[in-house]
């Protein structure tokens, strides 16, 4: 009766552990789709569409790159900055190539400052939505097709902001697939 217990208790134990190893592997992914839907963060939002209208507000949008360390890439912003009206559809490039013989998977995380001004960035088309893969010292452009939603202009928070900055983190993702 009493190893029949400790065999329970050891089941059980197993079972805890495992499950708090998927959570914690599931805790990045939905952490980042709650972001995407809020605005949380900085973190921007997908649209579909080009905005439809056109503000009077001038941005300065800053972009930044950034590169894992256990990510072998040259990953860097094409352009320091654009200046922007709100509404108006922009198209920025970072570029990306890696710096190993071996094809490399990696996924973007971003996100915008002041935080506050993440939910006025629309992303209309990114890199950053889905893995990509880097051949052997394959060398790539990668765009970003977004617009600052006119609304930005009616937020009392944000009269004061000028300038946003667009930031990626490039992380390796090979060993996880």
């Amino acid at each position: 009766m009493h190893k029949s217990s400790n065999n329970k208790i050891l089941v059980n134990l197993l079972a805890v552990t495992f499950g708090m190893l998927l959570l914690s592997f599931a805790t990045v992914p939905l952490y980042k789709i709650f972001c995407q839907v809020t605005g949380y963060g900085g973190t921007v939002r997908e649209v579909f569409t080009s905005s439809d209208k056109i503000g009077t507000k001038t941005l300065r949008v800053y972009f930044d790159a950034n590169a894992s360390p256990s990510l072998p890439w040259r990953f860097k912003n094409e352009q320091p900055y654009i200046t922007v009206t709100t509404g108006e559809n922009a198209l920025a490039f970072y570029s990306a190539e890696n710096l190993s013989s071996n094809p490399v998977k990696a996924m973007a995380t971003y996100n915008v400052t002041p935080q506050k001004a993440g939910k006025y960035f629309q992303k209309i088309s990114c890199f950053c939505f889905e893995e990509q893969m880097l051949l052997g010292k394959q060398h790539v452009n990668l765009p970003v097709s977004f617009y600052i939603d006119p609304k930005i202009e009616e937020d009392p928070n944000l009269k004061e902001v000028d300038r946003i900055t667009l930031s990626y983190t490039f992380f390796n993702i090979s060993e996880f697939n």
